[in-house]
């Protein structure tokens, strides 16, 4: 378009703003009608400056450490395919279900409780192979094994490609109206879904680095702040206690449920407890967390009985944000933000159950998102005010990152910080940390 004769497309320029005006006329009175308005005038629109700013800013990659993690992966793979290859007896392709399927129900059987795909192979997804994590020692190899492919295809050895040549930086795309809860996502590359949980998903952050030498990379990360939203939605007086009272919530849970003392609860009670916490928000059963632990359903079932217990609130708030939804036919965040659910009337149990569990999610994470995205308008404002040259470069679910330079440090810890936990006021206290380093991983 930049370079046609304005002659040329003025037609064309007239009718898209036609439209655009069309179209705006319809869906204001729909906002009003369903009181949405404030989240589009609040936080949507304001933030489409700060998403474009940060969209043109970039960040600088590493190229050379990425390329020479690349090789490292590599061999790390080789490794791992040969012990595949010895504990199968046999030699196969690991990318192939197929083969895979045959491999691990029929020769190795390591169940007899094996699910196939409409095609009539074994399914060998992700969450089928982490029922049988504790079955056979060659499961948790191919799970490491596919993780290397898709770090290494997706990230490694795609990151240095997408390098522009201009800036140096990679500049990735904030998508404002794609995930149905409200959260930002991004592409090329999208770095929401850098699997940060595991030590290898870790490393590749090392290849996001500041500008230069006299710069370092701020990273401001929100601490539990879906337990912090579920404590304040659902009321639950424990839960709330705890954050005031900023004890650690998984250890004050962990006390809670297993009826000990906090000065006695072991790691295990505590790595327990922390996830039935993060479980209850996506509606996990006692077989997933007896999945996840490695326990009997017996022994998973009694700790969540044993948490509904203790916050006998959030059961309540469970309950009553389904029967809401049933009557409303939607769900709300904390800012008003709503989501529709119509199958959470239907007929069919599979989409009724759905729905339920993202009438009880939803509001979770959209508050999540709308939190964020007030706090990201708030700390652009303030620091084009304090006149910075700090920039924010990415948000990544619950955190956010600045290229700083190093004498405004101190300065922009206090802003950013205080921003963030002043973003919505809540009936607990939202708690924000951060930290700085030369590159992602120190700064996190």
């Amino acid at each position: 378009m930049a370079h046609l004769p304005a002659e040329s497309i003025k037609d064309y320029a007239a009718e898209d703003a036609d439209v655009t005006l069309q179209l705006a006329e319809i869906f204001q009175p729909e906002l009003e009608k369903q009181g949405t308005t404030s989240v589009l005038e609040n936080i949507e629109t304001p933030l489409i400056e700060v998403l474009a700013n940060m969209e043109w800013e970039g960040i600088r990659v590493d190229k050379d450490f990425l390329n020479a993690y690349s090789v490292e992966l590599g061999k790390e793979l080789d490794i791992i395919e040969e012990k595949i290859t010895e504990l199968a007896g046999e030699k196969f392709n690991l990318d192939s279900p197929k083969q895979l399927g045959v491999i691990l129900f029929e020769k190795l059987k390591i169940t007899t409780e094996m699910k196939k795909t409409k095609t009539g192979q074994y399914s060998t997804g992700e969450d089928v192979l982490q029922r049988y994590l504790h079955n056979h020692e060659i499961v948790p190899l191919i799970l490491d094994y596919r993780e290397l492919r898709k770090l290494k295809s997706t990230y490694i050895d795609t990151l240095p490609n997408m390098i522009n040549s201009i800036t140096g930086r990679v500049h990735t795309n904030f998508m404002q109206a794609v995930a149905a809860t409200g959260r930002l996502s991004s592409n090329q590359p999208n770095l929401q879904n850098i699997p940060i949980r595991t030590s290898r998903g870790k490393e590749i952050r090392k290849a996001f680095v500041a500008r230069d030498e006299n710069h370092v990379l701020v990273s401001a990360d929100y601490s539990q702040v879906e337990l912090r939203i579920i404590a304040a939605l659902s009321g639950d007086k424990n839960m709330i206690e705890a954050f005031q009272q900023g004890e650690d919530i998984h250890k004050a849970t962990a006390s809670k449920v297993f009826n000990v003392p906090l000065d006695e609860v072991t790691k295990d009670m505590r790595s327990k407890a922390k996830a039935v916490n993060f479980g209850i928000i996506y509606g996990q059963g006692p077989f997933g967390l007896a999945q996840q632990l490695g326990i009997s359903r017996t022994e998973a079932k009694n700790i969540i009985e044993a948490y509904y217990t203790q916050f006998a609130a959030l059961k309540t708030y469970q309950h009553q944000a389904v029967e809401d939804c049933r009557s409303r036919g939607f769900v709300e965040t904390v800012l008003g933000r709503r989501r529709f659910l119509p199958d959470i009337n239907s007929s069919n149990a599979i989409s009724r159950s759905f729905a339920e569990r993202n009438a009880v999610n939803a509001p979770i994470q959209g508050s999540a998102a709308d939190v964020i995205k007030v706090a990201m308008v708030k700390i652009q404002s303030a620091l084009k005010n304090a006149n910075l040259k700090t920039r924010m470069v990415l948000q990544v679910h619950d955190e956010l990152l600045f290229d700083t330079p190093k004498e405004e440090i101190e300065q922009v810890f206090a802003l950013v910080k205080h921003e963030m936990e002043n973003a919505v006021k809540l009936a607990v206290p939202l708690d924000v940390e951060i930290q700085a380093g030369n590159n992602w991983l120190e700064a996190h």
